[in-house]
């Protein structure tokens, strides 16, 4: 596995790598999901022999606040530590940077995986989360 940073955006293997999460929220807006892309602080991508296998998008300012916006791994790579590697990449690079955030799904597994590398609730920091969506 190659993890690197993502250079000329390629329509047809993003959105072959979110449809197979299903993440059709993105997929469906091809437009929109290039434009995000094009205005991230940072895109990372996992490659195994020159297959996108997982990917890691973060904005923010890259000094006081970072937002990993998203961070996913085709199923049949998922367990195998390619999140970990594009997260732990991502979270070297912004080790000045004084907020790491994510929002996420709240099964045991997703929690479990962020927990381990770190993350904690944001009720945790005495914080209120919002979100309008």
């Amino acid at each position: 596995m190659d993890i690197r940073e993502y250079g000329a955006y390629d329509e047809e293997e993003i959105l072959s790598l979110y449809q197979s999460v299903g993440w059709t929220a993105y997929t469906d807006h091809p437009g929109v999901l290039k434009a995000g892309f094009a205005g991230s602080l940072l895109c990372l991508a996992a490659y195994e022999d020159e297959r996108l296998i997982g990917l890691l998008r973060a904005v923010g300012d890259g000094q006081t606040v970072v937002l990993i916006q998203d961070i996913l791994v085709r199923p049949e790579y998922q367990g195998r530590g390619v999140g970990r590697a594009l997260l732990e990449t991502a979270l070297d690079r912004f080790r000045s940077v004084r907020q790491v955030q994510l929002l996420t799904d709240d099964s045991p597994e997703t929690v479990a995986f962020y927990q381990a590398l770190g993350f904690k609730p944001v009720n945790s920091f005495g914080c209120k989360a919002f979100m309008r969506g």
